[in-house]
């Protein structure tokens, strides 16, 4: 039995790749009933598939005119669909939001796209970078030579998964309170501007330039970057307001009077060489010991293999292991109704006659459909 804020929640997803696992995960997580459309022989999946985990999954031929109408059939009785397909795709299937809505008014249909339903990029192929470098993201993430790619966090996870979440738990809100279902259409693009809301206010105030490392949040500020220790590990500082700042420069034994000058910009680059010198001389450990837990604003840089053993992701149980595999827990937590892993990526159709009876499918139903090789 799911648990979770959301339990009670129905949910079907069309399998897809990227940022779409990614939402039926974090909806499941939090007890959503998650239902995934999955393409019929497409493999096996893997327990390594992370973002695939907590689903129930069936297996149709969404060719065949049975699936198709098994599938329109399960949105009658869900709150929330969701695909990841170019615009028309599901149209073109007979899947459409207008097909759904006609069948259940109270519909949420969520449409996840890199570019957005409409627009000059709507039909064109694309990838995470490409979404987030006409938000004015990519343009301001990386060294003064080249902009870096940050992992897919900004487009696919950040712009896209977790819009297209809000955007659908907004949407049934609407609903339950009108009865009016509606289309929700999430571009990546649109997400990752989104988020630079901050960054686009700091530039109109003239304090944010699109210079990269010239600035106080891209590695500009020596109080405000990534250092590397005499062991070649890494540490974080994020030293901003004075009194932390004051405290970062006790902690490091600094009494040169040229860091007085915090905020002077063109003394960035200068600080920046000296505070280098200074963390070089002692290992992450050491630094851990001297700054960790203080309000310096400090973090060691640890990799995918040792954050789950950090002491604050171990006391917070962070991670968790789900059929032998390390990975985040879900997220966030929940004081009265908390959220938990439903189970390991499922098998593809593992689930195929147990769900679509759970849903309302007789016997003899989901019988027709396997003996019509729709399922």
């Amino acid at each position: 039995m799911s648990q979770g804020p959301l339990s009670g929640l129905k949910i079907i997803e069309f399998a897809g790749i990227g940022p779409g696992p990614f939402c039926g995960m974090l909806l499941s997580d939090l007890g959503a009933d998650v239902v995934r459309i999955d393409r019929k022989g497409a493999g096996r999946g893997s327990k390594t598939d992370v973002t695939a985990r907590g689903r129930k999954s069936v297996a149709m031929d969404l060719k065949s005119p049975a699936a198709v109408e098994a599938c329109l059939k399960l949105m009658e009785s869900a709150d929330v669909v969701f695909e990841g397909f170019r615009p028309g795709v599901m149209e073109r299937l007979g899947l459409g939001p207008d097909v759904a809505l006609a069948r259940n008014p109270k519909l949420v249909f969520g449409r996840m796209t890199g570019w957005g339903q409409t627009g000059p990029y709507a039909q064109a192929a694309g990838h995470d970078m490409n979404y987030i470098a006409i938000s004015g993201a990519l343009g301001a993430i990386g060294t003064v030579e080249k902009p870096i790619p940050p992992l897919n966090l900004v487009g696919d996870f950040g712009g896209g998964a977790l819009y297209l979440a809000f955007g659908l738990l907004a949407g049934v809100i609407h609903a339950r309170a009108t009865g009016q279902g509606q289309v929700i259409d999430c571009a990546m693009s649109d997400g990752a501007a989104s988020l630079m809301a901050m960054f686009y206010g700091m530039k109109a105030a003239g304090v944010w330039t699109d210079n990269r490392r010239e600035n106080m949040l891209d590695g500009g500020a020596h109080f405000y970057d990534t250092y590397q220790c005499s062991d070649g590990k890494w540490i974080a500082l994020g030293s901003i307001e004075p009194q932390f700042y004051a405290l970062l420069l006790e902690k490091t034994g600094i009494d040169d009077p040229a860091f007085k000058a915090q905020m002077d910009r063109s003394q960035w680059p200068a600080l920046h060489d000296k505070l280098a010198a200074v963390i070089a001389t002692k290992t992450q450990d050491a630094w851990c010991d001297l700054m960790a837990g203080t309000d310096v604003c400090f973090g060691p840089v640890l990799s995918l293999e040792d954050a789950p053993k950090h002491v604050h992701n171990v006391a917070r149980q962070t991670f968790v292991e789900v059929d032998g595999v390390v990975q985040p827990a879900p997220a966030p937590r929940f004081s009265a109704t908390p959220g938990a892993v439903a189970g390991p990526p499922p098998a593809i159709g593992a689930h195929s006659r147990s769900a679509l009876e759970a849903w309302g499918f007789s016997a003899d139903a989901v019988t027709a459909l396997e003996t019509a090789g729709a399922l």
